[in-house]
């Protein structure tokens, strides 16, 4: 056997005696557990991955069949699709209750309301608050140098809960909000805050 054949066989051994487990393993250090130490959840949110549990001010709810969940971001807490163009999204707004109705209609280039037409919206409760029901249909125009689509309907409520004004916005064509009107009623009963 050549020096080359014996300095493979010594390396195999040595690799192999390396390879063994130890007898016995002590811990001398501990730490305390934190929610960096959860497995990893599928398809969860930046806020439920970076954010301690019941630290924030986000919402939690139960999707509807039909709807897709799509990534939350600095204006939506949740946000979802729906058939060929619906959207809802839930967020918390500045401003008060008329400023954001009225800027809702705006989009769907409808007269604001004055206070009495404020008053008189349908009331829904809404994480615990009592909310306004919006309604509009017509060329919608979301904004941020978006074209103008028509044919859209909005459905949605705005509420001040203790001054942040939580909004719950449904959009797309009017045949497909029409259809999930009832189901986005549903989801706005069934919101909660998170950890709740």
């Amino acid at each position: 056997m050549n020096a080359r054949g014996i300095f493979a066989w010594l390396g195999l051994a040595l690799l192999l005696s390396s390879c063994r487990k130890p007898d016995e393993v002590s811990v001398e250090e501990t730490r305390e557990l934190t929610t960096r130490d959860a497995l990893p959840k599928l398809h969860a949110t930046s806020s439920e991955r970076f954010e301690e549990p019941g630290t924030s001010p986000i919402l939690a709810g139960t999707v509807p069949e039909g709807w897709l969940a799509q990534a939350s971001n600095a204006f939506r807490l949740l946000s979802y699709r729906f058939g060929t163009g619906g959207e809802v999204a839930v967020g918390i707004s500045s401003g008060d209750l008329a400023g954001n109705v009225n800027r809702w209609l705006g989009q769907f280039g409808a007269e604001a309301l004055d206070a009495s037409g404020i008053d008189a919206l349908e009331k829904v409760e809404v994480v615990g608050v009592e909310g306004l029901w919006v309604e509009a249909t017509g060329d919608y125009s979301p904004g941020m140098g978006q074209q103008a689509r028509p044919g859209q309907a909005l459905a949605g409520v705005i509420a001040d809960a203790g001054g942040r004004i939580i909004t719950v916005k449904m959009t797309g064509p009017v045949d497909e909000v029409a259809a999930q009107k009832e189901a986005l009623k549903s989801f706005i009963a069934g919101l909660r805050n998170r950890g709740e």
